[in-house]
């Protein structure tokens, strides 16, 4: 294609409507169409990323291979079409001031008076184009956060006005997402805030051109007709998008609706036959037909909020299907762990996950969940933080180092065996300070995770600023716990293993950051099947 095409996607009515599923669900349809295809967010909190926010702010903060902490939903993107994301794929309004700001202390503007339009617009149009005019896409989608009307967003929306008037309306689109509520007394669906939603993204100069309406009943033909009178769009673009079992139904009920055929039309673009979803219904068939279950506790501090978790969550998704298992998670909060009910918390789980996080609150819980795991040999996976415990827990309770902590928890401790870089004392700064995005791990051969990854060299995403320290290396190792994964550059310990364990592993990494539908990562794959032997292995003494 000689022009790239770009699709926006805005929201209406109410926040949390699925903005980002919807948007990588057009992708995968069109992805799967042939075209070349990237997602972007424009996010309207002046935090110049999300590095900083507490997960039950905003969820989980997604990091890319190039270290961009970023929004969640940049995950379900690569989760989707399994395309990475980079620096450019999320934007904030602490961003864009940010960089206007430093231009116009450069004197780059000329001494003219520095406006939101055009200095402000302009950045963010500059932002939006800049994946289009790298050559590496057909096709960019662009949600933008929040809601048509909230002033935070009013800035995005008129840049918005301005691309669909610079660039042509064959070359722009936009998808407005609604709610249509169902009031329960009156027995029938609304249109009104819908019509109101689309009436305030009209005054900012803006006509939709296609309607996706999340509802809770199915959408007659007469609603969508009326919808279509109402909002000065064609019926065929009144998209419906009622409530599904799973997000990866998303693209199937869209291709149902038409959602890429109308949005292709409007683009000008030609794309004969439907789209090839071949492996996408596979994985979908194995992961609602599973053939048994497993139990994995999830244990973390933010559990009250699924989306803290979010990538995590989806990669035992990917795992169960791969390995044709339904994963049932059971959220544990780490600060109502003790010794004394750890064993009845735990015992009827087949895994234990102890998650990533920050600060002291609810650590000895963790380590008390990786004490059990170890001495009781259920398969166990430590991510980042969750590694750190596993480290602690074997520092107190095998090599009796006591007060053994991380220096993140207790500065003075006696034995820091976690303990910060020596390039991380002297920073100040906590936004996009940490070791972020990807970096290389080398593997011992024979190890677990050599095994399950088939290969000597790895990169993984890090989001972390306190390490393994290594002082303590082979002490620990002459103890049992071996370090089977270091970065080959820094010598840093990436991985952790138990020999004598039937499954535990420890990374310093997020591997739950590269699970994909297409790509199921293989640390979860093996944990998910190693959990699955433990349960068997049980059932067998039980009947025994």
């Amino acid at each position: 294609m000689d022009t790239t095409k770009y699709i926006f996607v805005t929201g209406g009515v109410s926040s949390s409507l699925g903005k980002g599923i919807i948007a990588a669900s057009l992708a995968k349809l069109l992805q799967a169409r042939g075209f070349r295809v990237t997602i972007q967010k424009l996010d309207p909190y002046i935090n110049v990323d999300p590095g900083t926010l507490n997960p039950y702010e905003h969820g989980e903060c997604y990091v890319t291979d190039d270290g961009a902490e970023t929004d969640l939903d940049l995950g379900h993107y690569e989760r989707f079409l399994n395309v990475p994301t980079s620096q450019d794929n999320n934007v904030t309004t602490g961003r864009i001031y940010q960089s206007v700001i430093q231009k116009e202390r450069k004197g780059e503007f000329l001494g003219k008076t520095v406006q939101v339009i055009p200095h402000i617009t302009n950045e963010i149009k500059e932002r939006v184009q800049m994946l289009g005019k790298s050559g590496n896409y057909d096709i960019v989608i662009t949600e933008i956060g929040g809601t048509v009307g909230d002033i935070e967003s009013l800035p995005y929306i008129e840049s918005v006005r301005q691309l669909k008037w610079d660039l042509g309306k064959e070359n722009t689109l936009v998808v407005h997402l609604t709610l249509i509520p169902y009031l329960s007394a009156a027995g029938e669906l609304k249109t009104k805030p819908t019509q109101h939603s689309v009436k305030t993204l009209m005054e900012s100069g803006i006509q939709a051109d296609i309607l996706v309406c999340r509802t809770e009943h199915e959408l007659s033909e007469d609603l969508k007709r009326k919808l279509a009178l109402f909002c000065n769009v064609e019926t065929e673009a009144v998209i419906q998008s009622i409530d599904a079992s799973t997000i990866y139904d998303v693209p199937n009920l869209m291709l149902e609706e038409g959602l890429d055929r109308v949005a292709l039309k409007k683009l000008n673009l030609d794309a004969p036959g439907a789209p090839n979803l071949e492996r996408w219904n596979e994985f979908l068939s194995r992961h609602k037909n599973p053939k048994d279950t497993v139990h994995i506790g999830l244990i973390g501090k933010y559990v009250e909020l699924q989306d803290s978790y979010k990538s995590i969550l989806e990669s035992f998704i990917h795992a169960g299907a791969a390995n044709e298992l339904k994963v049932k998670v059971h959220s544990i909060h780490s600060e109502h762990i003790t010794a004394e009910n750890v064993a009845a918390k735990i015992e009827n789980l087949d895994g234990i996950l102890v998650a990533p996080g920050f600060g002291e609150r609810g650590i000895e819980g963790k380590i008390e969940a990786v004490r059990l795991a170890r001495e009781n040999g259920i398969p166990f996976l430590g991510i980042c933080l969750g590694m750190q415990m596993a480290v602690i827990e074997y520092a107190r309770n095998v090599l009796n180092l006591a007060g053994a902590n991380s220096t993140e928890m207790n500065p003075d401790t006696a034995h820091p065996v976690i303990d910060l870089m020596e390039a991380q004392k002297s920073i100040t700064d906590m936004g996009g300070t940490m070791r972020l995005g990807a970096w290389k791990c080398e593997l011992t051969p024979d190890s677990i995770a050599h095994g399950v990854y088939g290969d000597s060299l790895i990169e993984e995403r890090h989001r972390h600023r306190y390490e393994y320290n290594d002082n303590y290396r082979q002490a620990l190792e002459d103890a049992g716990l071996k370090a089977t994964g270091l970065n080959p550059d820094t010598g840093l310990v990436e991985i952790v293993e138990l020999p004598t364990h039937p499954w535990y592993v420890g990374v310093q990494y997020h591997p739950e950051y590269k699970s994909t539908v297409a790509n199921p990562h293989p640390l979860f794959v093996a944990f998910v099947a190693a959990a699955y032997r433990y349960a068997s292995a049980k059932k067998d003494v039980s009947m025994a």
